[in-house]
């Protein structure tokens, strides 16, 4: 098993940037494919990015390609989302989780963090 918890959210204007961090517990996180969704107010939770176990392969949704990034520290058990040029669509509630698959589909996803509040303002 794996335990996750997300950080990292706030506040903040629109074209700014903010950096969220996924930490795991445990010793297996190198064992874990990762990714990002959001969750907006009446809005399905959506898939937002994911990277494979080592880092090599990244994939993005169409919405935050070219804007955000996302990165693993398999030494420090963390996972990181860099968003940049936030705008207000943007605005969701962040959740980490974690897969022995590498995958975009929310429903394969095993584990989830407990998610982190990103409010952009505009």
């Amino acid at each position: 098993q794996v335990q996750l918890v997300e950080s990292g959210g706030g506040l903040v204007q629109a074209g700014g940037s903010l950096r969220l961090s996924c930490a795991a517990s445990g010793r297996t996180f190198s064992r874990y494919c990762m990714g990002w969704f959001r969750q907006a107010p009446g809005k399905e939770r959506e898939f937002v990015a994911a990277i494979d176990w080592t880092g090599g392969s990244t994939y993005y949704a169409d919405s935050v390609k070219g804007r955000f990034t996302i990165s693993r520290d398999n030494a420090k058990n963390t996972m990181y989302l860099q968003m940049n040029s936030l705008k207000p669509e943007d605005t969701a509630v962040y959740y980490c989780a974690a897969d022995r698959s590498y995958t975009t589909r929310r429903t394969d996803y095993d584990y989830w963090g407990q998610g982190t509040q990103v409010t952009v303002s505009s």
